[in-house]
């Protein structure tokens, strides 16, 4: 029974639910603070998946021909094309308005990186695994609870869109549920480390993203964790042996 992705995904609807409808009796000084904070949480969760680096050159290698496949393939471009179709019918759906081309772009900034945050984090990637595969929810317990205030501060500037988060939210992390009885038997402790260190990179850099400190192309950077156990592999399998 997949607990955790239960509690995770209701977490941000509830939370996106909550800052729609409460959101404007937020004062914006708490919004900007609380963000900033939401920021500072995410560098900690990648900071914790990057400490279980096993491999630093297979994590390394990962991250830039990941990003170098990203920027070819236009993830970003296509990310966007996408929130943009939902957003069309969704913005009459709950009522809000036309966005100016700041507002807009703002926007956009906004639930790309709440959509990384949410979707590809090492952590709710690694946990769903671990979930599927002992049936230990406590990773995604703890990412709940930060979800839940970080979906009620993004949807009190970004609307009832953040609810909708959870459903390509709750599709990768089933997935990962569901093949991680196929997928955990094939790795080993050091494939499994180097994983999360890549995801942990993804979270740092959109921590620094929602912190507003530095925009890093995280949606560009996503093939990074399909490659992540593979080049692990074949470094520490074929590479290292001959060093």
């Amino acid at each position: 029974m997949p607990i955790g992705i239960i509690v995770n995904c209701t977490a941000i609807i509830l939370g996106g639910a909550v800052g729609t409808a409460a959101g404007h009796k937020i004062p914006e000084r708490l919004k900007t603070s609380l963000t900033m904070v939401f920021g500072v949480c995410a560098m900690c969760i990648g900071i914790s998946c990057i400490v279980k680096m096993a491999t630093l050159p297979a994590t390394i290698l990962s991250v830039v021909v990941g990003l170098i496949i990203g920027e070819l393939l236009d993830l970003d471009i296509w990310i966007q094309r996408g929130i943009r179709q939902v957003q069309k019918p969704m913005a009459k759906l709950i009522g809000s308005g036309s966005r100016a081309q700041g507002d807009q772009d703002d926007f956009m900034e906004g639930f790309i990186s709440i959509l990384i945050l949410f979707c590809a984090s090492g952590t709710g990637i690694f946990g769903s695994m671990q979930s599927g595969m002992t049936g230990d929810h406590s990773i995604l317990l703890a990412k709940s609870i930060l979800d839940l205030f970080t979906a009620a501060i993004f949807a009190a500037n970004l609307g009832g869109l953040v609810c909708l988060v959870s459903i390509p939210q709750f599709l990768i992390m089933i997935l990962c549920f569901l093949g991680a009885g196929f997928i955990i038997p094939l790795t080993n402790e050091t494939m499994l480390g180097d994983f999360s260190a890549v995801g942990g990179v993804l979270t740092l850099a959109t921590g620094f993203r929602i912190a507003g400190m530095k925009s890093f192309p995280v949606a560009n950077m996503m093939p990074a964790m399909v490659l992540a156990m593979p080049l692990s592999y074949l470094w520490n399998g074929w590479v290292v042996p001959f060093l």
